[in-house]
């Protein structure tokens, strides 16, 4: 597990250890663009007092982002919102049991007025979103970030160019 010291600009939450593949995609994404997350797990139902400690506490810790990935009930990024300011990023996870995810989807996008979460989507690809969505916000106030950003653009277009170039020679 990953864990950046204090003042790590982006902090990573799952609600379980089984989230962590799944996140590992995320966290690898913004170790790509030189961001060192914070990855904890924490439950906001299993440990809703440390859940909330960390979110309160989170802007003073250097903290400017916070993504959090829960299946099932999927209230982590919810809780949160409730307790913090930031940015909150929300991924919703495909519980072993469940439908396909939709539950977390439905658990993380339907939140009330003022208690804004931006939603991925479900599984890996929202997992990868987060990071880069989570780079975007950062990179408006960082130049270096922001071309590093600009590079991986670039570095997508390149990539599907070539492969139909490939496919069309």
């Amino acid at each position: 597990m990953t864990t950046a010291g204090k003042n790590a600009p982006v902090a990573i939450l799952m609600g379980s250890d089984s989230d962590l593949p799944t996140m590992q995609s995320c966290i690898d994404q913004l170790k790509a663009f030189g961001v060192e997350p914070i990855v904890r797990i924490l439950s906001a139902h299993r440990t809703p007092q440390a859940a909330m400690e960390f979110a309160a506490s989170a802007a003073d810790n250097g903290i400017k982002i916070i993504i959090a990935a829960a299946g099932m009930a999927a209230h982590l990024a919810g809780a949160m919102a409730a307790h913090s300011q930031l940015p909150i990023i929300g991924v919703p996870m495909q519980a072993k049991e469940g439908p396909c995810g939709l539950d977390a989807l439905l658990s993380t996008v339907q939140m009330p007025p003022g208690m804004p979460v931006a939603s991925m989507a479900i599984g890996k690809a929202g997992a990868k979103n987060a990071a880069v969505f989570a780079v975007q916000i950062l990179a408006l106030s960082d130049a270096d970030l922001a071309k590093r950003l600009s590079d991986f653009r670039k570095a997508q277009t390149e990539a599907v160019l070539k492969k139909d170039a490939a496919l069309n020679s």
